[in-house]
């Protein structure tokens, strides 16, 4: 047995109880109160695809850049990447319970559209479906291609494989960065049908990347300290991906006041009205404690050298910003579709625990089925070795 299957005998059953009992408390949500529940899977569904599509996308990027530093562990977000697929189902099934309520319609009849044409045409829920399906469907495709190519590499040592993939990551990234910045407007922005943002797709970005690379930290650290990636994971690699969710962390906060201090400046009605409800009243609150969790926790615990190398550091910041991850996707949803007050309660802790119960036990299973690192890539002994 080898250690990253002995990993997964100890963690299958706590996960996937966790993953079954949160998923019965949803599914009598959606009896009870069917609003917060597909609010909450809505919530679900976005998390793991992005964590997901976040995993191809380090990869692309590290295959095209060059990078070597970071092979010793791809098999972390290659594992993340493969689980585009289930989760990805998963979210269209949510996202087609709801898709005629994502059409937009105008006020006095279609003689009254004016320039609104194409919202009709572009949230017209056959269309807007079709997209939905096509976007899951590149990036699985995509990314299990990145991992095949990998793996098979494992078997052969093919060093043209690696140039195959720094190929095909050019192609995936050239395909993620227009469907991305389209998916999260067609299911984030479109709940608030009158308000548009020119820069949510970057927003979406910063947050998807600031919170796969914190679900790297966990995933590497834990598989570390249980034995898959022991003496392969080094403080080396920790301390580059706490640089990288510094400056993530950085980029996300740039991108939130970039936002928010244009549709403040020009104070335009129709811009206006998104702020106007999530910064005012109970919501108010929960702006200021999205900030916190997402920018200034990482921000000033991060900065000195020592934090970065440290395990139990490094577990806390990137706890705190999945957690901050998941309130940021909290405050775009619920003032949209539950109404003026933000409510915490069952199907909200049973959304969280989903989030972690599912995609743990998807993610180990995964992992165990190869070889803990890609021991056919020509440049593992450089990452192995490797000293920032």
């Amino acid at each position: 047995m080898t250690p990253a299957s002995r990993l997964t005998s100890t963690t299958d059953r706590q996960l996937g109880l966790l993953a079954i009992v949160s998923a019965i408390v949803l599914a009598i949500g959606a009896v009870v109160a069917p609003e917060r529940a597909w609010s909450n899977l809505l919530i679900v569904g976005f998390y793991l695809v992005t964590l997901g599509v976040g995993g191809a996308l380090f990869i692309a990027l590290t295959y095209v850049s060059g990078a070597s530093w970071n092979i010793a562990f791809r098999r972390v977000p290659e594992a993340m990447a493969v689980l585009l697929a289930p989760v990805g189902l998963g979210l269209l099934a949510v996202l087609a319970v709801r898709s005629q309520q994502y059409g937009w319609h105008p006020h006095g009849g279609d003689g009254d559209a004016g320039t609104f044409w194409f919202k009709q045409l572009w949230t017209n829920p056959t269309f807007w479906m079709t997209r939905a399906v096509a976007y899951v469907a590149l990036w699985v495709l995509l990314s299990r291609a990145l991992v095949a190519v990998s793996r098979r590499q494992d078997l052969s040592g093919n060093v043209g494989l690696t140039i195959a993939n720094r190929r095909l990551s050019a192609i995936f990234l050239l395909v993620y960065a227009p469907t991305f910045s389209l998916a999260s407007c067609d299911w984030l922005m479109l709940l608030d049908p009158m308000w548009f943002s020119t820069i949510w797709g970057v927003y979406n970005f910063a947050g998807m990347v600031e919170g796969t690379l914190a679900s790297m930290i966990v995933l590497a650290v834990v598989l570390r300290a249980r034995g898959p990636l022991r003496g392969i994971f080094t403080d080396d690699h920790l301390h580059d991906l706490g640089k990288l969710l510094l400056g993530f962390s950085c980029f996300w906060m740039y991108i939130w006041f970039s936002q928010y201090m244009l549709i403040w400046y020009t104070n335009m009605p129709e811009e206006t009205s998104y702020y106007l409800l999530r910064t005012q009243g109970p919501w108010g609150p929960l702006m200021v404690a999205n900030i916190v969790l997402n920018w200034i926790v990482p921000f000033f615990i991060l900065l000195p050298r020592p934090c970065k190398r440290s395990e139990s550091v490094m577990l806390k910041v990137a706890a705190v910003v999945l957690l901050g991850r998941w309130l940021d996707l909290y405050i775009m949803v619920f003032p949209a579709t539950v109404g003026a007050a933000p409510v915490f309660g069952l199907w909200e802790l049973a959304g969280g625990c989903f989030v972690v119960g599912a995609f743990g036990w998807l993610f180990f299973r995964t992992f165990a089925k190869a070889s803990p690192v890609p021991t056919g890539d020509p440049l593992l002994g450089e990452s192995l070795h490797y000293h920032c």
